[in-house]
């Protein structure tokens, strides 16, 4: 079995220090750190295919070619999706979720019709369909949250109605650290003829993601934060969709044919694929998630479910701290915490972490809204991945208490 001291071994980052103590990154719902295998695909290929995909017909190009579209096999195979072409390449999260808004708004919105979102939702899952809504004249819906930071379903079906066209939501929250009901949320909405959009920027490293399974129509996420590199992204689009939809943008090889009098699109994937791609970032999806695949050994699982258990006790017991996102039962937590602490700033608290070498995501992690539903400007986050160790969960609540003793004074 891999352990995780192995793991940690993988990930050069971790063994960096700050303020001359041993990196604690606990920030890893923001962006995860990348192993050594992402690193050398990365610079392999700014090193050794650096060409221009799908036009040229030299062997550089050709090779780079065959790296990039390695890894969309890669992505179906790990998404079970059916099909190559349901997979798109893009920037991230936010840029496949702006994809959606846009072309599909284009193809099936109208003046009058409706979208759904979540209450807890990412900036990135509420302002493109604002502005969606905006510019179609159709109506944004919110399904809320209760006290514990679960959703209403009791709710959702009397908010969707004939008129709605797409409900959007997380596969876990990245504030509450709580995984949705998801299939649940698409057997509800799919009854009554509305599609669903699943925001798996953090669904992607804590779950088992199998789209079919799931029964989504749309799946993103990005892969800064399941390993790879920056800038880099998917969406998976149930196939009979994506060929109804219009482009996002135009040029490069998304087109079929050019001419003045008109111009055609590309088959699928190409046609939601514009410009010249990620070409060194794209393939270190394959080893990223790879990385994750291995991760899900049962010795990493179980200190996972260790950290997990240790941080909810220990902040549900210091009544200094409010916790936000209760699980009812342990499966529907990941281990991603956020919480505020009585007469004590979130960023002074951040701050002083900082400096005991812990770093953690202060504010109001893209997602106010939420904050306003729990009457808060802004709250810690301390969010957990495989790499990470009960020992260094340990460390955190040590360093927090002494935190806020500081700054009680």
């Amino acid at each position: 079995m891999m352990q995780v001291e192995n793991i940690r071994q993988e990930f050069p980052a971790l063994a960096e220090s700050v303020y001359g103590k041993p990196l604690v990154y606990l920030d890893n719902a923001a962006t995860s750190e990348r192993p050594r295998s992402v690193i050398r695909k990365w610079t392999e290929m700014s090193e050794k295919y650096n060409a221009n995909l799908h036009r040229a017909v030299h062997r550089t190009a050709a090779l780079a070619t065959e790296e990039y579209e390695a890894t969309r096999d890669a992505v179906r195979a790990y998404l079970n999706a059916e099909f190559r072409e349901e997979i798109i390449f893009t920037a991230g999260t936010t840029a496949s979720i702006n994809l959606v808004a846009f072309s599909f708004g284009e193809a099936f919105v109208r003046a009058g019709d409706e979208i759904l979102v979540c209450e807890s939702e990412h900036h990135s899952d509420i302002v493109p369909w604002q502005l969606l809504c905006g510019r179609k004249g159709a109506t944004l819906k919110v399904l809320p949250v209760d006290d514990s930071g679960h959703l209403r379903l009791d709710l959702l079906p009397e908010l969707l109605t004939p008129r709605t066209r797409l409900a959007c939501v997380a596969h876990v929250s990245n504030v509450l650290g709580l995984v949705n009901p998801v299939k649940e949320i698409v057997n509800i909405c799919h009854s009554n003829s509305c599609a669903v959009l699943v925001d798996g920027a953090q669904g992607i490293v804590h779950q088992r993601v199998d789209v079919r399974d799931l029964g989504c129509d749309f799946y993103a996420f990005s892969g800064h934060k399941v390993y790879a590199a920056p800038g880099t992204g998917v969406l998976y689009g149930r196939r009979e969709l994506l060929e109804q939809m219009p482009p996002y943008m135009g040029g490069g090889e998304m087109i079929g044919t050019v001419r003045w009098t008109g111009t055609t699109w590309a088959p699928l994937p190409q046609k939601f694929e514009a410009g010249t791609q990620n070409i060194a970032g794209t393939p270190t999806l394959r080893p990223a998630l790879e990385m994750a695949e291995a991760m899900r050994d049962p010795a990493v699982e179980a200190e996972q479910e260790r950290i997990k258990t240790f941080m909810l006790n220990e902040l549900q017991r210091d009544a200094r701290i409010r916790l936000y996102g209760i699980p009812a039962a342990p499966e529907e937590k990941i281990p991603l915490f956020s919480f505020s602490v009585e007469h004590s700033h979130h960023e002074d608290l951040a701050l002083i972490l900082d400096k005991m070498g812990i770093a953690v995501r202060s504010g109001q992690m893209c997602a106010e809204p939420l904050m306003d539903r729990f009457g808060v400007t802004g709250m810690v986050r301390v969010s957990f991945a495989p790499y990470n160790t009960l020992r260094e969960a340990e460390y955190f609540m040590k360093s927090l208490d002494r935190a806020i003793k500081m700054l009680e004074g």
